[in-house]
């Protein structure tokens, strides 16, 4: 984690980037360490937000494009059932992309909406705005100690 401290925001956008796939990684680390020596809480921020958002986009491209092969040819689901699938995730679930950030369930839900094809534009409005509050309170608890 120090290391990717050394490059400063870029590691910092790096390691948000990587947490936010599945890979096992925490940005948390790196965030504060840049706020604890001083950078900028709104460029870091920004940074972690960006990384995180962007890693969260890979998941949801993952998600479309895997989604032919991997819901028709592997698992035999029907049209109909993922059209089903779609229309409840709409009704009850699309909201639930404000906690795409939460350790263990952000990234499925991030994948299961590019399978489910949610609107992009509404996917990256709630994923950014859940992920950009997750870093406004890091840092305020960060820099609050």
């Amino acid at each position: 984690m120090e290391i990717l401290a050394e490059y400063s925001y870029w590691g910092l956008f790096l390691a948000s980037f990587l947490a936010a796939t599945i890979l096992p990684f925490s940005s948390e680390v790196v965030l504060g360490y840049l706020l604890a020596h001083d950078y900028s809480p709104y460029v870091t921020v920004f940074a972690a937000t960006s990384g995180n958002v962007l890693g969260a986009v890979v998941n949801y491209g993952l998600g479309v494009l895997g989604s032919r092969i991997v819901l028709h040819k592997v698992f035999s689901i029907a049209t109909l059932e993922i059209e089903k699938a779609e229309h409840r995730f709409k009704r009850y679930g699309v909201f639930s992309l404000l906690f795409a950030w939460v350790p263990i369930i952000g990234d499925p839900l991030t994948v299961a909406a590019g399978i489910l094809k949610i609107h992009f534009g509404l996917f990256l409005l709630l994923v950014s705005m859940g992920k950009f509050l997750r870093y406004i309170i890091v840092s305020w608890a960060v820099l609050s100690i």
